[in-house]
């Protein structure tokens, strides 16, 4: 998993952002070995009455039944006993399962497999007919989260030596850019103007311009609602600001009535004016209806991408109304697809009555990262609930599953769906998912000079996963992964900047920083 700039070795099959446009192999363990390591004893509770009975009884329950089960009490119950609470082994002589071997999301199947059908020549009774896939697939994240903080235990986080990151490609130097204690709060996206000039965020609801060492704040923004997770959130200046001037900003617009507020994208132009920045000219691209708006403090999206050929994708969150993302009539949970001054194009997907037009794919729970890469490719980062953060290559019209399927549980440990759609469901699975949760927020692609051997390679953060992750894909399936630095502060932004560094905004403390080259 991690380690020194620690990576995950994974076997390959046999202007982007702001413009945002455009290994470790890990090796395949034969699956008879699992269930070894996975081996629950015979004498392990079942649970209540078994076999098909109680598996009909189970498979029967209300959603409400079924969650009011306690994943870690689950895990102590029936497999503790041999696998030790921490899951470190010994037990009816099985192996630890705390291994980065182990640990790779190649073997998810395989674990809630041995799990529901158990290994009768290992000793393995099935626990599929007292249990749902729903609370077998709880035991696989419980059991993803004990590796986890076994292997950050082991491993620790990545470490400079004489102020340099070694990561498996290239060396690095961390350094400010903007420390804390000079104004920002919750600072929340960067982008930068043509004339080189730095552009910030801050969540409460204030753009600034970095103007030397100065922090300038843009007069004439419109008000926004810090609302739980909602506020003024992304930034990103047209690929022909110099030509146009156009900046575009999302946030949280209040409800004229007061009821709450919901994710608005707008346009303008940052005019000086005796030496200070005001929002002039201002257009809306993206206003929901006001039945959209919503008290609720969570899940607002929002990032923005320009394609180069005249659109915009941008996100929207379910607003914490999960099902609104599978309703093509509700902004929530989508990813949109505009023309840049707001109109739709004619070859978007969702034209029939009743869909919004704009709509470009959805199932989505929060997306807070999005990015084209060199290819023309657009990739998303999107939380799930406790586990199963995503990493997915958004396409036209698709579904991605939310809430319909989910590599979650609850944050309540208790379980919520399984990762894969059932029959009948045309969801699209992620490249890559992170369980433990990382808090997915902010995505780039690494272009530029400073960084020539991460080329092409995704740069991903995490909120309460405090990483940046190097990301690579070929061919659509996940190459390499590796954690580049950890433990600074939550990352709410990564930004690959005009002169090719990789720039992190983040949040407590609220500092940017910037991964510079060591040659």
């Amino acid at each position: 998993m991690v380690g020194t700039a620690g990576t995950v070795p994974l076997d390959p099959p046999a202007r982007p952002r702001r413009c945002r446009m455009p290994c470790m192999k890990a090796r395949w363990f034969w699956l008879p070995a699992l269930p070894l390591a996975l081996a629950m004893c015979s004498s392990a509770p079942q649970g209540g009455a078994g076999g098909s009975g109680a598996q009909q009884a189970l498979r029967a329950a209300t959603p409400a039944a079924v969650q009011n089960v306690n994943i870690t009490r689950l895990y102590g119950e029936y497999c503790a006993h041999c696998h030790g609470d921490r899951g470190q082994g010994g037990g009816a002589g099985t192996r630890t399962l705390l291994t980065e071997e182990k640990f790779d999301q190649k073997l998810d199947r395989a674990f809630f497999e041995a799990i529901k059908d158990g290994r009768p020549d290992m000793g393995m009774e099935a626990f599929g007919g007292s249990l749902t896939d729903e609370q077998i697939w709880g035991l696989v994240v419980h059991i993803r989260e004990l590796q986890a903080r076994a292997l950050r235990e082991k491993n620790g986080s990545p470490r400079p030596v004489n102020g340099v990151y070694r990561s498996q490609r290239a060396a690095f130097r961390v350094e400010t850019v903007v420390p804390s204690g000079r104004g920002l709060r919750t600072p929340w996206a960067i982008d930068w103007l043509s004339d080189g000039r730095m552009l910030i965020t801050n969540r409460p609801g204030t753009l600034f311009v970095k103007d030397g060492e100065q922090l300038k704040e843009v007069q004439g923004i419109p008000a926004t609602v810090e609302l739980g997770q909602g506020g003024l959130m992304d930034v990103a200046v047209h690929p022909e600001h110099a030509k146009n001037g156009w900046v575009y900003l999302s946030y949280t617009e209040p409800a004229p009535n007061g009821n709450g507020g919901m994710t608005k994208v707008i346009r303008g132009k940052i005019e000086w004016q005796g030496g200070q920045p005001r929002w002039t000219s201002q257009q809306t691209i993206f206003q929901p209806d006001q039945a959209s708006y919503s008290r609720a403090g969570v899940h607002f999206g929002s990032r923005i991408v320009f394609d180069g050929k005249g659109r915009i994708f941008f996100s929207t969150g379910d607003r914490g109304q999960q099902d609104l993302a599978q309703d093509l009539s509700r902004p929530n949970g989508k990813i949109f697809r505009v023309n840049e001054d707001g109109t739709i194009p004619s070859d978007n997907p969702f034209r029939q009555s009743g869909q919004l037009a704009a709509v470009w794919s959805y199932g989505h729970r929060n997306t807070q990262g999005l990015v084209l890469d060199l290819e023309g490719n657009l990739w998303n980062t999107e939380h799930g609930p406790r586990g199963g953060d995503e990493l997915n290559l958004v396409q036209r019209g698709r579904n991605y599953g939310w809430p319909l399927v989910s590599f979650s549980i609850n944050y309540n440990d208790t379980p919520f769906r399984t990762p894969w759609p059932k029959e009948g469901q045309d969801t699209v699975m992620p490249v890559f998912r992170w369980l433990p949760s990382i808090g997915a927020c902010g995505l780039d692609v690494v272009r530029g000079s400073a960084f020539p051997e991460w080329r092409g390679d995704l740069v991903a953060g995490g909120l309460s996963g405090q990483n940046v992750d190097r990301i690579r894909v070929r061919g659509g399936q996940l190459v390499e992964r590796e954690e580049l630095i950890h433990g600074l502060g939550r990352v709410r932004d990564v930004v690959v900047g005009p002169d090719g560094m990789v720039y992190v905004a983040l949040n407590d403390p609220d500092t940017i920083i910037r991964l510079a080259p060591a040659r």
